[in-house]
């Protein structure tokens, strides 16, 4: 049974991503005498046979280092005609590989799983600073970016409040509103927007006069895929990702001139951006990248190909390409509303 694989980071940097690394390089190596290499900027390391070799050497001292040190891109495996699962396989063959640990969100799930289905021995582990894989209760980067923003929020208030003017933050998640509902909370927003639940001008503006009335100064959070009822997409200026997906940002700078239009309370913007994806890990988010990293070795030893790990609980658990892809995890309805009855 071959004992040496390849290991890749691919789409959207997240702190946490080098802790995976870490535990899978420990682990393999302790417990299975596993070899590692990494693939250098995603699928490109891949489809390009680029590697750098992954031994304990290298990986000491990992778990506190943001962004990843194999490099990134939204390079896919299946853009160039030097791609596709058979020039892969030859790749692989070529470097003596088994197979491969493909760390990544829904881009990169999708991916392995057209692989795998085409022959290529893949497994995968989640990765996604917004917390929207359905087949995981959470994602390593979601803590540390929900951490950024609720200090973000704190800084932004002690302005506001000198100020008396309105605060608009705007966080990351693109559909899906965990990161501003998690950080808004904790923060003490007095509106938190996200896409999964439109909400009026009129009711947001209402919002912030009711927390003006009582000399207080208002502080909304907003998603960058939220939307007004009146608007058809998720606000975007900055033309198409790799993915060929819009990418979103400048919601914020759409309400505040409303907001202060409407209201008269001087209102100022925020994007918080990429600040929120950098930097180092949370403890929490260390500890659950580590683990995911170790129990891929599991996964590789058994031969598990065509699945992912996942944490279920408390529990590190297996799932299939296939279940892994197949509901995107947005914010429910009622966990909204229970929180929504405190805005204002």
């Amino acid at each position: 049974m071959g004992k040496r694989f390849g290991i890749l980071t691919s789409g959207g940097d997240c702190p946490g991503l080098n802790a995976v690394i870490r535990g899978a390089v420990l682990k393999g190596e302790t417990v299975y005498g596993q070899e590692f290499v990494g693939f250098r900027d995603g699928w490109w390391g891949l489809v390009h046979g680029e590697v750098m070799d992954l031994d304990r050497s290298v990986v000491r001292g990992l778990s506190h280092q943001g962004g990843t040190i194999l490099g990134t891109s939204r390079f896919g495996p299946y853009q160039e005609p030097d791609g596709g699962a058979e020039n892969i396989a030859k790749v692989l063959d070529r470097l003596d590989l088994d197979g491969v640990v493909a760390i990544g969100g829904e881009g990169t799930a999708s991916a392995s799983k057209r692989l795998y289905e085409d022959g290529i021995n893949i497994v995968g582990v989640p990765k996604t600073i917004d917390n929207d894989l359905d087949a995981t209760d959470y994602t390593f980067g979601f803590n540390t970016a929900v951490e950024i923003a609720t200090e973000a929020i704190d800084r932004l208030r002690t302005t506001g409040n000198s100020h008396k003017r309105c605060m608009v933050l705007e966080v990351m998640g693109r559909h899906a509103g965990w990161i501003a509902l998690y950080s808004g909370i904790a923060g003490g927003a007095h509106a938190i927007l996200i896409p999964e639940q439109p909400e009026s001008i009129d009711q947001i503006c209402a919002w912030v006069t009711s927390v003006k009335k009582r000399g207080r100064s208002p502080m909304v959070v907003v998603a960058e895929g939220f939307k007004l009822p009146e608007m058809s997409d998720a606000h975007s200026t900055k033309g198409l990702d790799g993915f060929n997906r819009p990418r979103l940002g400048g919601i914020a700078e759409v309400l505040a001139p409303l907001i202060q239009e409407r209201t008269g309370i001087e209102t100022r913007a925020t994007v918080l951006g990429h600040i929120q994806r950098g930097g180092v890990p949370t403890g929490f988010d260390r500890v659950l990248a580590t683990r995911l990293g170790m129990a891929t070795t599991d996964l590789i030893a058994d031969r598990g190909w065509g699945q992912m790990v996942a944490l279920r609980g408390t529990d590190i658990v297996r799932v299939g390409f296939d279940e892994a892809l197949a509901n995107h995890k947005t914010v429910p309805q009622d966990q909204y509303q229970e929180i929504r009855v405190i805005f204002g």
